[in-house]
């Protein structure tokens, strides 16, 4: 998968949250169980794109905590800032042969929405993932999805500023 120009810039900017590999926190499982029921999907997930893996900060209906980078959905999803959707993961040729899908956990419909900062970097997803086909989300859908990661990132760029705030008292 080809990266884009300002990796290292995105890289920085994720690394600035201070998130990767931080424990469970009720207020992200509250979004991913959330976007579960919503969408009545098996498997809800917060995830953040590192260099080489996907981590997962919460996840409903997974037990793994990452994924490499270059098996990621979500990887797709934070280039752009619109919601990415994959109907049949078994019939898109970007997909078709990944090991997500071929085996565990036979991802089929992928719809994630990019957590963005005000840098316009994405940072990761929220996304929902079930193990048959569905159709495209309609408008309504993808504005939920949409609202959900503005949440979070609301969230993460609270804690952000808090955090900064504390340092420099």
């Amino acid at each position: 998968m080809e990266l884009s120009v300002n990796e290292a810039e995105r890289l920085s900017a994720l690394l600035s949250y201070d998130l990767l590999d931080t424990g469970s926190e009720e207020v992200f499982d509250r979004f991913t169980n959330l976007a579960a029921h919503v969408f009545k999907a098996p498997i809800a997930l917060i995830s953040l794109v590192d260099r080489d893996r996907q981590w997962f900060k919460s996840a409903v209906g997974l037990s793994a905590k990452q994924t490499p980078r270059d098996q990621s959905f979500c990887a797709h999803a934070i280039k752009d800032v619109k919601v990415f959707t994959i109907a049949d993961a078994t019939k898109d040729a970007r997909f078709e042969a990944n090991p997500l899908v071929t085996g565990d956990p036979k991802i089929r419909f992928y719809a994630g929405a990019p957590l963005v900062t005000q840098d316009a970097f994405g940072l990761g997803t929220i996304c929902i993932i079930d193990r048959v086909p569905r159709p495209l989300l309609n408008a309504s859908q993808e504005k939920i999805l949409a609202d959900l990661a503005f949440l979070i990132m609301h969230e993460l760029d609270n804690r952000k500023a808090l955090r900064e705030f504390r340092r420099t008292r």
